[in-house]
């Protein structure tokens, strides 16, 4: 073999041997990135577990706070002081 050739065969396994290493980290890289998206997921879907009970307590104090009001104004209406006859 010429030297030409034996270059040219380290070369190319020296490539290819550092390709291989660069592809397992991309894969490794992309479990990495897989895994984070599954709990940024998780806590976006416990965010709107909160947001929910959040908003069915708020619509609650809502409700209560209008039949407070009808109940008040009904008892403004019966004791509505009559005019005073002189």
């Amino acid at each position: 073999m010429d030297t030409t050739q034996v270059v040219l065969i380290l070369v190319v396994t020296a490539l290819t041997i550092l390709l291989v290493v660069i592809g397992i980290q991309v894969i490794l890289i992309l479990k990495e990135l897989r895994r984070s998206m599954e709990k940024m997921n998780k806590m976006l879907d416990d965010a709107g577990l909160v947001t929910g009970s959040v908003t069915k307590a708020v619509s609650g104090a809502a409700g209560l706070v209008e039949g407070i009001k009808a109940g008040l104004s009904l008892v403004n209406f019966f004791h509505k002081e009559e005019p005073k006859k002189t």
